[in-house]
Formats: structure tokens, sequence, C-alpha cells
């Protein structure tokens, strides 16, 4: 298979969602609008030459829009590859092109977020715990810094006290959120319509800088769901699923 790294350049023209074919639409468009602001901070997005179906997207970690101590490392947004295209080493192909990337770049290591167990939206753990990452950290809601040092006196990153304890001071429904997952643009209204429909107490939150992001009170920034104070989820709802939660 063939790679592709988008840039400024070819942006326009290059597919770059995962389950979206359209770029006209509004997910694809506000993607890519956070994206071409990204890649002068040293963002790269490699993917395959199978329309976005496996991707890799990094940046440095002082870059990063998660609140984390990283410096020096390289921070993985996001490694995708789809179920058709899983066991074919795709995975390792991305991940093996951002390793050498980043020791080209002197950096110390690389970091992602997941979790114990299988997460919606996160790396595999087995995967990253295969490819000899550990996990260096651990907020209270169970999401996990996992690093991969390329040095041997490599510091391990941290996450920051204020997404430690994740935890909002609000009653009802509260969304924190930002453009880097391209589902947002669409799904984030809906839910609100429906839970303005419901008269069920939402705020959406939408993280729309860096330092907003790097400031959150949850580790994972591109979608994070509390109510009554209490963290819920980092999987993206829709109206239906939505309904479901607040409903029950």
């Amino acid at each position: 298979m063939g790679y592709i790294r988008v840039t400024k350049d070819n942006l326009e023209r290059e597919h770059i969602c995962c389950a979206i074919s359209n770029n006209r639409d509004v997910q694809v468009s506000s993607k890519k609008a956070w994206l071409a602001e990204r890649f002068d901070e040293g963002l790269v997005f490699l993917k395959s030459t199978e329309r976005g179906k496996c991707f890799i997207e990094y940046i440095p970690a002082e870059n990063a829009w998660n609140p984390i101590d990283a410096d020096g490392f390289m921070y993985i947004d996001c490694l995708w590859v789809s179920g058709s295209l899983k066991g074919h080493g795709y995975s390792n192909d991305l991940l093996g092109a951002c390793i050498a990337d980043s020791r080209e770049q002197g950096k110390q290591g690389l970091c992602i977020l997941s979790a114990a167990k299988k997460k919606p939206f996160l790396a595999d753990p087995i995967f990253l715990k295969h490819k000899g990452f550990t996990v260096c950290d651990e907020a209270d809601n169970g999401i996990q810094l996992w690093y991969l040092p390329l040095c041997p006196d490599a510091m391990p990153p941290r996450i920051k006290d204020c997404a430690r304890h994740p935890r909002v001071d609000e009653p009802g429904y509260v969304l924190f959120y930002t453009s880097q997952c391209p589902f947002n643009a669409k799904y984030v209204p809906i839910v609100e319509q429906t839970a303005n429909e419901l008269g069920v107490p939402f705020r959406a939150i939408h993280l729309a800088s860096r330092e907003e992001a790097r400031s959150a009170p949850t580790p994972i920034t591109t979608y994070a769901l509390f109510h009554d104070g209490e963290y819920l989820t980092n999987e993206q709802l829709n109206d239906k699923k939505f309904f479901k939660l607040a409903a029950g």
C-alpha cells in the first residue's frame, strides 16, 4: 500500500476523513480547517492511498491540544486503521514512520492516550504494549497516558493537574470538544437539539484554541461528556444514543 503525507499544498484535494466520502460535507471542511492551522505547528497527517481508511496524525507534544506535560515528545493524536484493513501491517507502517520522523527530529519519545481496556476512538492498548509502549500516567476516569521512550534518559510525560481528576462543577450534561474530530461538526448540534427537545440541561463547550484545550478538565479533549459533574464517555453520540442515555 502507498502512503500520502497531507500538507497545505494537497489538503483540498485529498480525502482525509474516516467514513465521509463527500469533501463538501461540513465535517470534512471543519477538520480540514483545523488541520490547515496545525501544519505550521509541526502536525503530520500521513494516510494510505485507500481514501483515508488508515492514517496517523501526530504533532510535537508542546503543540498538542491535550492537557499533558510532554516537552520533547511527539504526541499521537490518532492512529486509525479500518476493520477491513487490519492485520496487514499498516499500523506498523504508520507507527514506524512516526518513530522514524521523531528520531530524525531528535524527540525523546512518543506518547498517546489510551486505557487499560480498548475504548472507542482510542488506541488499542494491546497494540501499544506489543510495540513497547508503557503507561506513564493515569487520570481518575481510567484514561491513561502511554509512552515509548526513544532515548534512555527520557523523562516520562504526565497528565496536567487540571485533568488528573476529571470533573466539572455544573449540573446537567456538559460536553467539551474540539474540531480535531470531524464528526463533532455534525453531531454536536444534533445532540444539542435533542437535549433541548427533551428539556435536558446541556451545554457544549467548544475548545477553540490550544490554550483552552490544554486547560480542560479531561485528558481527552476531542470529545468528553460529563453529567452532573461526573465524567461519562469520550464516545461521540448521535441523537438516538443520547436519547437512550438521557431517557435511561
